[in-house]
């Protein structure tokens, strides 16, 4: 696992639109941020997939999650340093491209912005 932070991946963490502040700015009073069961919920699939990706197992996944969390992305607070290593993890091993991740990120601003 490269502990190299990755071009899109490192944008997102210095624009710091972390839950903390993001909450605060909207006057959201809730600790979790509303994506945290996504996340949640794509973390039990990736444990139990089944394909031809380079998909990490739990272990592998929490190991990695782990070590970026501790190093490459120790600036963001928890979930969002799980959520940045988990796509970290999913970039190195080819399971989405940083194109992908970009045009998804690009879809998902666009609605909000709506």
């Amino acid at each position: 696992m490269s502990g190299e932070p990755i071009g899109t991946l490192r944008r997102i963490v210095e624009r710091n639109q972390v839950w903390p502040v993001m909450a605060a700015k909207y006057g959201v009073e809730n600790p979790v941020p509303p994506w945290k069961t996504s996340l949640d919920g794509l973390c039990d699939a990736l444990d139990r997939a089944a394909c031809d990706a380079d998909v990490p197992t739990f272990a592998e996944r929490r190991d990695e999650e782990d070590d970026l969390s501790a190093t490459v992305y120790s600036s963001l607070p928890y979930p969002e340093n799980q959520l940045v290593a988990l796509a970290h993890s999913l970039l190195a091993r080819g399971v989405i491209t940083e194109e992908e991740l970009q045009q998804r990120l690009s879809a998902v601003r666009a609605r909000l912005e709506a």
